[in-house]
């Protein structure tokens, strides 16, 4: 019980570690966004919806038991997966949001698709339809935020079991969620420009 009064408390930023998390939030944003724009990725103007946005708090809850767990010994997995649940939201939201928006639990059924372990696979593969060398490519990608965030992370410096430390993993979770639904909208062919002022 204690354990999800902390959860919560950082989900709705009531802690005393707020100012720690929201500036280690903010450089995982920045560098998660410059390099996926340099890997042509994202375009400058990063694609939002705030129909995905508005279940992280959800999707958190859910995800959290087990990506706790598994980050002791796998960091990078228990941060990446959680961008392929950003893009499924993104590609769910493109494809029937009437239905998705409805779904409850829906981090158990991408889990129990194949598995926490493979859960990429389920994604990437399964969901997305994205197959052979593609595949490769946009696993590899996430690969890679994932161990960019995990540096920023283990640079912070915050104490193991603090609530700043619990918040600095939420932050980067929330971060690499938002990411995954931006690049995904982004592959999906949305793309923010600029409105041109009439004449």
């Amino acid at each position: 019980m204690f354990y999800w009064c902390i959860i919560n408390n950082i989900l709705m930023e009531t802690n005393d570690s707020k100012s720690i998390v929201k500036d280690f939030e903010e450089k995982v944003r920045k560098d998660l966004t410059e390099f996926l724009q340099r890997k042509e990725a994202l375009d400058p103007h990063v694609p939002e919806c705030p129909d995905v946005e508005e279940r992280w708090g959800e999707i958190a809850r859910e995800y959290l038991p087990d990506g706790a767990r598994e980050f002791q010994q796998y960091p990078v997995v228990s941060l990446g997966w959680m961008m392929f649940i950003g893009m499924t939201m993104a590609y769910y939201w493109d494809t029937d949001w009437e239905k998705y928006s409805k779904e409850k639990n829906i981090y158990e059924q991408l889990r129990d698709r194949r598995g926490y372990d493979n859960m990429d696979e389920a994604v990437v593969q399964d969901i997305l339809g994205y197959a052979g060398e593609a595949a490769e490519k946009i696993t590899e990608l996430v690969a890679e935020c994932a161990s960019r965030v995990y540096s920023t992370l283990s640079h912070e410096h915050v104490e193991p079991g603090t609530e700043a430390a619990l918040g600095c993993y939420i932050a980067a979770l929330h971060q690499l969620y938002l990411a995954g639904m931006a690049m995904e909208l982004n592959a999906l062919g949305y793309h923010m420009t600029p409105l041109q002022q009439g004449n």
